[in-house]
């Protein structure tokens, strides 16, 4: 009885660390991506995209401005304002 209480605990403390860690994980790329046009080019090309460099600072500039509007608190898409 208590190996399949456990086995449920477990299963959900996994599921739940391991959603956070893969948050964590894509903000870090995302901050990456910014700084470097290289890598963001090299993921818009992967999505079938070629990007001429306005278009690459446009879409850096958006990213900037998107990441500010979520570290300025509780502005996130879908939430409550």
């Amino acid at each position: 009885m208590w190996t399949v209480i456990i086995s449920i605990i477990t299963l959900i403390v996994g599921a739940v660390g391991g959603f956070f860690a893969g948050v964590w994980y894509l903000r870090k790329q995302l901050e990456k991506m910014q700084n470097d046009p290289e890598m963001l080019k090299k993921m818009a090309k992967q999505m079938g995209y070629n990007m001429n460099n306005q278009q690459m600072q446009k879409a850096q500039q958006m990213m900037k401005n998107q990441n500010q509007q979520f570290t300025k608190g509780n502005n996130r898409p879908g939430g409550r304002r």
